[in-house]
């Protein structure tokens, strides 16, 4: 996966930030299996979520490449043809979900290479994991959600697997992948801020729960 992740690396943005829609689908397409690393079943519905969304968006940019070249003509477009409705329409509503699953990989990522852990288990990441879920998902999920996420964190792998799984279960040395994540993180962290800095000037953001 790391080394997938390396093959994969989000594109730098241009200066306007503007995202190009495809690029973005290629890159986040290779994303999914993340949460194969995580080991438990139990991150399979946001695996299938982040699936599922990133099919929504690409069939509507499927739909017409030119119109909707970059994710920000999406978004304005989409406001111009649902009206009330939007934002919780389209692929305005998909990108919506989407951004705050890439954000959990960010923030799970970059507390692994900040080399934040649990000094009493040191091995396990079930404190990165926790750190991702309440600043990343956490406030948009009922209490039922909450517990099943709960019980994922039980069932999180120790450390030293979850970075074997990352590397394709090849041997390599935990500071190598750590530094691989850090690179990965660098265009990936700038990709999902430009994403929440959109939804925040265009006023596109949701807080319903699920």
């Amino acid at each position: 996966m790391m080394a997938l992740l390396l093959d994969q690396q989000f594109a730098p943005l241009p200066d306007t930030n503007e995202i190009p829609t495809k690029t973005f689908l290629e890159s986040v397409s290779h994303l999914p299996p993340f949460f194969d690393c995580l080991g438990s079943k139990v991150f399979a519905p946001i695996k299938a979520d982040i699936n599922g969304n990133i099919t929504k968006i690409k069939a509507v940019y499927d739909s017409d490449p030119v119109k909707y070249e970059t994710l920000q003509q999406i978004l304005l477009i989409e406001k111009s043809t649902y009206g009330s409705e939007w934002p919780k329409v389209g692929a305005t509503l998909a990108l919506m979900w989407l951004k705050r699953g890439l954000r959990f990989i960010q923030i799970l990522l970059q507390s692994l290479a900040d080399g934040e852990r649990d000094e009493q288990n040191p091995n396990l990441i079930r404190i990165n994991i926790t750190k991702a879920y309440d600043q990343a998902l956490k406030k948009y999920h009922g209490w039922i959600v909450q517990k099943v996420f709960k019980a994922a964190l039980f069932a999180a792998p120790c450390r030293s697997d979850f970075l074997k799984a990352l590397s394709k279960d090849q041997e390599v040395a935990e500071e190598d992948c750590l530094a691989k994540i850090c690179q990965f993180l660098i265009n990936f962290t700038t990709t999902v801020d430009a994403i929440y800095e959109m939804y925040s000037i265009m006023n596109a953001d949701l807080d319903y729960l699920v």
